[in-house]
């Protein structure tokens, strides 16, 4: 029997503002169930935002949630244009490039690419 990850639960102190970093760097769309509950789906693995005062982040011993961008430096130009911060500038690791950034929350994400250089870089 196959027993694989179907859904991740994250941190959050303050839902709209996170719903609306999310909504303008990726497109992301959200379900609320209830003030202290939101849930998205269609993003590669789907998941929720549940207020809290805690945050992810990899320095804490949290899980790091990393995303997938073929092309990163644009991906990067949307986290800054939607209110994150850039924690790890872009860098070459074996099998790609990634960056890291904080959402407004304070919680620790990183995307990944496998190409080495984004289109529009070229």
């Amino acid at each position: 029997m196959s027993v694989n990850i179907n859904y991740i639960e994250i941190p959050c102190r303050d839902l709209p503002a996170c719903k609306a970093f999310f909504t303008a760097a990726f497109a992301w769309t959200f379900v609320d169930y209830g003030p202290d509950y939101t849930a998205f789906a269609g993003q590669g693995l789907d998941g929720g935002f549940f207020r809290s005062d805690q945050r992810c982040r990899q320095a804490n011993g949290s899980v790091l949630v990393v995303f997938y961008s073929p092309l990163l430096e644009s991906t990067m130009a949307q986290v800054l244009a939607a209110g994150g911060e850039i924690s790890q500038s872009i860098f070459s690791f074996p099998g790609g490039r990634r960056f890291h950034f904080f959402d407004p929350v304070g919680n620790e994400y990183a995307v990944w690419s496998d190409k080495e250089l984004s289109q529009e870089s070229i």
